[in-house]
C-alpha cells in the first residue's frame, strides 16, 4: 500500500509539469535531451534528472528515467481449460530504471536495469517474472555524427526491434523485455539506413543478476531502409539468419539453422496507412531442408471529417506450416523474435501455421482516449501440422483432427493517456474455440480482462 501511495504521488506530480518535453520512445536509447543545454532554468528537478551536465560547456552530461508498470489480468479458461486454472487474477509488475552518459558527439553509455515481478501467477514463466537483471549496457562510438550521415558501433547488451516488430521486437506487450548481446554497425546517410549485427539471446533465469546470453541462441542479420521512396514511400530490405542447437516443431527436434530474406512496403497519407511484408525462410532442421514463408497486408483508412475520426482497419497472414509428418522437408515457420501479445491480450496464438483475418475498428474519442475493437478468425494453414505460441513452443499436434478451425477473437480496449507520462488501458477478450481445439484439448472459450497503468519518466 505505501509503495502504491507513493506512485500515484509521482504520477500526480508528474502529470503537473508546465515544460513540455519530447515524447517517450519504445526504445529509450534512442531519446536525445541534449536541447536542453541551452535551457536556463535551474529550480525545475524533473529538467535536472533529463539532463545533468558534467562539464562546464556541458558537452558531457548523464540523462535518467524509466517507466513503472502495473497490470492486472484476470482469465476464466487460460489455455482452452489446460492446465492449472486461476480464479483470482494476478497481478504483473515492470520496473524499468536507466542512465544514459553522453561525452561529445562520438561516445555514449547507456545502462538500464530492469525488474519484472508476477504477483499470484500460478508458475509464472520467464516472461512474467523476472526479478532484477541488468537489461541493457552498451556503448556507442558514434565515428561520423552529423544531421544526414551516422556511422556508429555498438557493443554490448542491447535491445534490438525492427520494422512491424513481426520478427524482431523488444517484447514490450509482455512482463519481461528481451535484449542480446550483440555488436552493431549503424549506417546512415540522406533517405538510407542500415544495421548489421551479429548477437546472443539473453536467456531470462528466475533469479538476481543471472541472465545471461547462450551461443546455443545466435542471431544476426542486416536490415535496410529506404524512404521517401516515390509512390510506395518506404521500403525495408532485410536478412536474418538465426541458430538454435534445440529446437522442436511438430515434425522433431534437433539443431536449426534459418535464414529469414524479406521486404516490407509502408507508408500514411491523410487518410490512409498500409504495411505489406512478405518473407522466406530456407535453411537446416535436423536432418530436413527448411522451405518456409510469410505474407501479410495492414490496411487502414481513417475518416478524419467525421465525429470520432473512426479508423476502419483489415489484416490478414498467411504463414506456413509444415506438409507432411516424417519426410525430408520443414515448412512450419519461424517468426524467430516477435512482439508477445501477437494477435492481442490472449498472447497465446503464435504466428506459425496460420491464416488469419482481422478486421476492426478505432474511435478516437476525446484528443486523450481511444476505443478499439478488433475480430479475429483463426485457421492452421496445414492440417498436418500444430499450433505453436509466439516463441513457437508446440501447443497441440497436428494429428488430433483434419479440421482446420482454430477459432474466433473478439477483443476491445480503451486507451486513455492524458499526458505523456501516463498511460491507462483497460481490455478484454474473448475466444470462442474452434473444432481444432475442442479436439486437442479441454476446448472451453476463454475470457480475459486487463488493466494496465503506465508512468514514464
Amino acid at each position: 500500500m505505501k509503495n502504491t501511495i507513493l506512485i500515484l504521488i509521482l504520477f500526480i506530480s508528474l502529470s503537473c509539469f508546465g515544460q513540455q518535453y519530447p515524447d517517450f520512445k519504445s526504445l529509450r536509447y534512442d531519446e536525445n535531451y541534449s536541447f536542453l543545454k541551452n535551457d536556463t532554468t535551474t529550480d525545475n528537478w524533473y529538467k535536472t534528472m533529463k539532463f545533468l551536465p558534467l562539464s562546464a560547456s556541458k558537452e558531457s552530461y548523464i540523462s535518467f528515467g524509466g517507466s513503472i508498470r502495473y497490470q492486472y489480468f484476470y482469465a476464466e479458461n487460460e489455455n482452452w481449460g489446460d492446465g492449472p486454472q486461476d480464479s483470482d487474477g494476478y497481478v504483473l509488475s515492470r520496473y524499468l530504471f536507466h542512465a544514459d552518459f553522453h561525452t561529445g558527439k562520438f561516445f555514449r553509455a547507456f545502462v538500464q536495469t530492469q525488474s519484472s515481478l508476477a504477483d499470484s501467477r500460478i508458475d509464472p514463466s520467464p516472461v512474467d517474472q523476472n526479478p532484477l537483471e541488468v537489461h541493457q549496457a552498451f556503448a556507442d562510438f558514434n565515428f561520423i555524427n552529423e544531421k544526414n550521415h551516422k556511422l556508429i558501433l555498438r557493443t554490448g547488451r542491447q535491445e534490438l526491434t525492427y520494422g512491424s516488430q513481426r520478427l524482431v521486437a523488444m517484447r514490450d506487450g509482455p512482463n519481461n523485455r528481451q535484449s542480446f548481446d550483440a555488436v552493431k554497425v549503424i549506417t546512415s546517410k540522406n533517405n538510407v539506413s542500415a544495421d548489421f549485427f551479429y548477437s546472443h539471446f539473453v536467456v531470462a533465469h528466475d533469479g538476481i543478476f543471472d541472465d545471461n546470453s547462450t551461443p546455443e541462441r545466435q542471431f544476426w542479420g542486416s536490415y535496410f531502409v529506404i524512404n521517401k521512396v516515390p509512390l510506395i514511400k518506404n521500403i525495408d530490405v532485410y536478412y536474418f539468419g538465426y541458430e538454435r542447437t534445440k529446437a522442436t516443431f511438430n515434425d522433431g527436434a534437433g539443431k536449426e539453422e534459418r535464414h529469414s530474406v524479406g521486404t516490407r512496403i509502408w507508408g500514411k497519407t491523410e487518410n490512409w496507412r498500409y504495411d505489406g511484408e512478405a518473407l522466406y525462410q530456407f535453411g537446416d532442421f535436423a536432418s530436413k531442408d527448411i522451405s518456409a514463408w510469410t505474407a501479410s497486408i495492414n490496411l487502414g483508412y481513417r475518416f478524419n471529417e467525421i465525429k470520432f475520426r473512426p479508423e476502419l482497419s483489415f489484416k490478414a497472414e498467411a504463414i506456413s506450416g509444415d506438409k507432411q509428418m516424417g519426410d525430408n522437408q520443414l515448412q512450419t515457420f519461424n517468426p524467430l523474435f516477435p512482439r508477445g501479445g501477437y494477435f492481442g491480450l490472449a498472447s497465446i496464438i503464435g504466428p506459425s501455421n496460420l491464416l488469419d483475418f482481422h478486421p476492426g475498428i478505432s474511435l478516437q474519442l476525446s484528443k486523450n482516449i481511444d476505443w478499439v475493437i478488433d475480430y479475429d478468425m483463426f485457421w492452421r494453414y496445414s492440417s498436418n501440422d500444430g499450433i505453436y505460441g509466439p516463441n513457437t513452443f508446440l501447443i497441440y499436434p497436428g494429428d488430433t483432427t483434419s479440421s482446420k478451425k482454430i477459432g474466433n477473437q473478439l477483443e476491445t480496449e480503451v486507451i486513455w493517456q492524458p499526458n505523456s507520462y501516463l498511460y491507462f488501458r483497460f481490455e478484454s477478450t474473448w475466444f470462442n474455440a474452434g473444432d481444432y481445439i475442442k479436439a486437442s484439448g479441454t476446448g472451453k472459450d476463454i475470457f480475459f480482462a486487463g488493466i494496465t497503468m503506465q508512468l514514464n519518466f
